[in-house]
């Protein structure tokens, strides 16, 4: 049981590193050459889930804007909303379903428990 729990943790660690580069790359879509950031995921052994986190550096699309020194072409970031949205939507439902196995396992502890009482 130590086992499940331990997988369903690092998946809350994992899911929330997720959701909170998420939330950082759509506060910062309107950031002047901002570069987007990714959780990359991978298997822990024996189990479990370890996180990654890397910048995007593609290049955002180039816009004119009125700067101290004139008129310049200015690189925007490189967020897409419609891409973070559904991300963010995948990564919240991940994360609840990592809550609910640990909501499973302490109801399997305390009915283990009380059979044993």
């Amino acid at each position: 049981m130590i086992s499940g729990r331990y997988a369903a943790l690092s998946g809350l660690q994992v899911y929330g590193m997720c959701l909170q580069n998420n939330a950082n790359n759509v506060a910062n879509m309107n950031t002047s050459g901002f570069k987007k950031g990714r959780v990359l995921l991978r298997e822990e052994k024996p189990q479990g889930v370890d996180a990654h986190a890397e910048k995007i550096e593609t290049p955002g699309p180039q816009t004119m804007e009125e700067t101290g020194q004139g008129e310049q072409m200015v690189e925007q970031s490189n967020v897409d909303l419609a891409e973070e949205l559904p991300e963010m939507t995948m990564n919240q439902h991940a994360l609840l379903a990592n809550i609910r196995s640990l909501q499973a396992i302490d109801e399997m502890d305390n009915s283990v428990l009380d059979l044993k009482a």
